[in-house]
């Protein structure tokens, strides 16, 4: 039986071999590389066999090499292969660990695992004890777990293990990027690793649809999807690529619904038709990744674009599909949307064709649809609910932004993830981790499915939780969004297949087992739990129906989901703030109260879509969202003066409404200063006076800045709780908002000691030479003095206000008032425009004086010359 040393020494025939020099180069205490290679190259199976042995150049008692690969049947698939050239079972000296299942010893050198098992390794100790290298395969399928464990690592890296080394690998890396990232991130120079493939000649074709046949439309009940006749066209491309062509065909769709769809359509005689996705159980997924003796047709999601490889594969059919996350966080909904595959994507799915010889894909689409594909996939952190991946970041202690991730999250997902949490009790109002968040960090599910399997083992015990919950981690689409028909359907083992119901039940049966081991070593009570005393106070109010179970360990789960219908309406809100709608016809219509396990968005409606429900009781309603239970306390201006009225609400669901019989000082300071941001400024007490302070306050903070303030409709409203203070009691009891002397508040606001230079930077009033004072206006962009032509004779030096920076413009008007000249340069004007002013009235007002010379007449405030 060979070793690893063995196996690295002599090597079955590979591309990958002609590397392993520079892989063992790179491969040292403390270093990173970035290695890319086309698919076929064996690098999967051959590279984490020569970083340890690398490795153990440098220290013979060296650690395990973790190879994270993006899925389980990935990793499993992974140890097998190596294990088959070690001549060993899986568990010797390769083995594997994913959710559920592992199978490592002392032996053990090289262990596959999952992002997600290696995240949950990193944060229970980041030293990564017995792991001396860290290998990310597939890094550029940059789905969240991924990115967040190689931040993590990093992280660990820099401050615990400066010789851990690590290698991200990929066959659509962006090397450049991803090099640059590693330098930044780690202070040093990542080796680069091109692995060259064997050149097999790979033949593109295409079958686009027929005109007129999308791929993608209306299907009907208001959802989009891939249509019938689209697959039926890719069925068709598939038969006739069958009889046209030799060896075992892989189909890429992007579901299992689809996968199903085109089954049905095949008529391919005695070639077998084998399914390949997710869903499926172990031994169903080996089965088509076992080699045969004869053709096959595998139907697949993308599950095998990359790492796996299906024995016998020749030829490749595209439907050009993919199926990705979308996180709405204004509606803090998540979905799969079907969007056409990026580029990268089709070329992974076409190098399955030719990974050990000629090979042909075929594209069911033309080669102009292709080119407008983008190059990449979104990463995972843009497009997805980040609510686990926020707990992960809580747990671990590093703010988030000073981590090594390559992109940075949405601020509206990373908000509304924190909001998520915190109606779990997960976070704190700083975001922090509570003991309960950092226990359901620890476990392989979901935040919210981790919460109602801690919670509902304590009320109903390991049992009915785990059943409950492994219902709840399905992708529920049920009939009727009727959850309690599909839980009994479930229960007697699936009576009926219609919909998958009996894979469904072995499937939930198997996820069952595994979390009532898992519920039966939980604390019995969460630590920390804002829950805890609420269940306990229900543990003693008589018996439920299984249903009623089933809707508590639901809404303990999603608390934000749980629905009251509106008064008078078939529609629900839902205690996140959505309105949903029931199917139409559904068995729950007309229930007060929905805890709702599954959501979606629905295109053409300003509704969202309740894909499975089951009716609750108001009592655990409230005992569920007991986090989200609060009273508000929401204000009107009636009649200018403050009407409040307190709100008992769950989340969005208003329970009962009472007026506000009497108010804080501090309720009422903030209620106006609400209605004030929301409605403007104009009930407010104001005068000529602070009318014109305000002004002159303005333009002083326009020129000057600092110290004085910005007056401007949004910085008071801003600030009205400060400067509302002294008539809060008066507020609060009613009183009036004209009551508010807007001159006193400003006042209030001017700044010590330069209040002293007001007048002067800013005066009101503005002498005249004629005697006495004219009213200056700053209302405008600039401060404007009016005055008769007559009352300025003589001046010459225009005035320049706020410390000379701002011109005083003059408008000069004739002995009427009419307008006749506007002017900052006094000078200029009595050299030049006035003689125009003086030839064009003085026959108008021949009462009037109109000097030839301005500068030396006397100015006079009367109306007419004398006598």
């Amino acid at each position: 039986m060979p070793t690893l040393d063995e196996l690295v020494s002599h090597p079955p025939h590979l591309p990958v071999t002609r590397a392993l020099s520079d892989i063992a180069a790179a491969a040292r205490p403390g270093g990173c590389a970035v290695i890319t290679a086309p698919p076929g190259t064996g690098k999967t199976t051959l590279l984490p066999p020569a970083v340890a042995v690398a490795l153990a150049q440098h220290d013979a008692a060296v650690g395990r090499v973790l190879v994270t690969q993006p899925r389980r049947v990935a990793a499993r698939a992974a140890a097998r292969r190596i294990a088959r050239l070690l001549g060993e079972e899986v568990g010797g000296q390769v083995g594997y660990s994913v959710r559920g299942d592992s199978r490592v010893s002392e032996r053990t050198h090289v262990e596959m695992v999952t992002p997600g098992v290696a995240l949950r390794r990193l944060q229970r100790d980041p030293e990564l004890p017995g792991v001396s290298a860290l290998i990310i395969d597939e890094f550029h399928e940059r789905d969240l777990d991924t990115d967040l464990t190689l931040a993590f690592a990093l992280d660990a890296r820099s401050a615990l293990r400066d010789d851990l080394f690590v290698a991200l690998t990929s066959a659509t890396l962006e090397a450049s990027r991803t090099v640059d990232f590693l330098r930044a991130s780690t202070g040093e120079e990542p080796a680069l690793v091109d692995i060259p493939g064997d050149i097999f000649p790979l033949e593109l074709r295409y079958a686009p649809p027929p005109r007129g046949v999308e791929a993608v439309g209306a299907i009907g009940d208001e959802r989009v999807g891939v249509r019938r006749e689209y697959l039926a066209h890719v069925a068709r491309t598939v038969e006739e690529t069958v009889a046209a062509t030799e060896g075992s065909v892989l189909v890429f769709l992007p579901g299992v619904g689809e996968i199903e769809t085109v089954r049905g359509n095949l008529r391919l005689g005695d070639i077998p038709v084998l399914a390949l996705h997710g869903q499926l159980s172990a031994a169903e997924q080996d089965r088509a990744l076992s080699p045969a003796s004869g053709r096959r047709v595998i139907l697949s999601t993308s599950i095998a674009e990359s790492s796996l490889t299906v024995p016998g594969v020749s030829v490749v059919v595209d439907a050009g599909l993919a199926r990705e996350p979308r996180f709405d966080a204004g509606r803090s909904l998540s979905s799969l949307v079907t969007v056409p595959a990026a580029l990268a994507r089709l070329e992974q799915r076409a190098g399955r064709a030719a990974r050990t010889g000629p090979g042909i894909a075929v594209r069911v689409m033309d080669a102009v649809d292709v080119a407008r594909r983008p190059a990449q996939s979104a990463p995972g952190i843009a497009t997805q609910d980040l609510t686990d991946a926020r707990l992960q970041v809580a747990s671990w202690g590093t703010p988030v932004e000073e981590l090594s991730l390559l992109d940075a999250p949405p601020a509206g997902t990373w908000e509304a993830a924190r909001q998520r949490l915190s109606s779990l009790g997960a976070v704190d109002e700083a975001g922090a981790a509570t003991a309960l968040g950092r226990t359901l960090a620890s476990l392989p599910l979901d935040p919210p499915l981790g919460r109602a399997l801690l919670a509902s083992s304590a009320l109903l015990g390991a049992s009915k939780a785990a059943r409950f919950v492994a219902l709840l981690s399905e992708d529920l689409r049920v009939p009727g969004a009727d959850l309690g028909a599909l839980e009994r359907r479930l229960g007697r083992g699936g009576a009926s297949d219609a919909g998958g119901t009996h894979a469904q039940a072995a499937r939930v049966k198997e996820t069952r087992a595994r979390l009532e081991r898992l519920a039966q070593r939980l604390p019995a009570s969460a630590p920390d739990d804002p829950l805890a005393s609420v269940v306990a106070t229900h543990q003693q109010a008589g018996s439920r129906t299984r249903e009623d179970e089933l809707a508590l360990t639901c809404a303990l789960a999603y608390p934000e989901w749980i629905a009251r219908r509106r008064a008078g309406s078939a529609a629900y809100i839902l205690a996140g703030g959505v309105g949903a709608e029931l199917p139409q016809g559904s068995p729950l219509e007309g229930q007060e109260w929905l805890a709702v396990a599954s959501i979606d968005r629905a295109p053409a409606s300003r509704h969202a879509r309740i894909l499975a429900a089951v009716p609750l009781s108001e009592e655990d309603a409230l005992a569920a969202g007991a986090a989200l239970l609060e009273t508000r306390t929401q204000a009107n201006i009636d009649k200018g003066a403050l009407r409040a009225t307190r709100t008992r609400a769950l989340g969005a669901i208003p329970l009962k409404s009472t007026p506000a019989s009497s108010l804080s000082e501090d309720e009422a300071v903030a209620l106006v200063a609400d209605h004030l941001a929301a409605r403007g400024l104009g009930d407010l007490g104001w005068g000529k006076e602070a009318s014109s302070l305000r002004k002159r306050m303005r333009v002083l903070h326009d020129v000057l800045g600092n110290p004085w303030p910005d007056v401007s409709d949004e910085a008071l409203a801003c600030s009205a709780h400060e400067w509302l203070l002294p008539w809060a009691k008066r507020l609060a009891q009613g009183g009036s908002l004209s009551n508010v002397s807007m001159l006193d508040a400003l006042r209030s606001m001017l700044p010590w000691p330069d209040a002293a230079r007001l007048d002067e930077l800013a005066p009101e009033k503005m002498p005249i030479p004629a005697g006495g004072t004219r009213p200056i206006d700053w209302s405008g962009a600039h401060p404007v003095l009016t005055l008769r032509v007559q009352q300025a004779f003589g001046w010459t030096d225009t005035p320049r206000l706020v410390d000379g920076r701002v011109p005083l413009v003059l408008h000069l008007t004739d002995p009427a008032g009419r307008p006749a000249a506007v002017t900052s340069d006094l000078t200029s004007f009595w050299a030049g425009p006035y003689r125009d002013v003086r030839a064009q009235l003085r026959g108008r007002y021949p009462k009037h004086p109109w000097p030839e010379d301005p500068l030396h007449a006397e100015p006079t405030n009367r109306a007419k010359r004398r006598g």
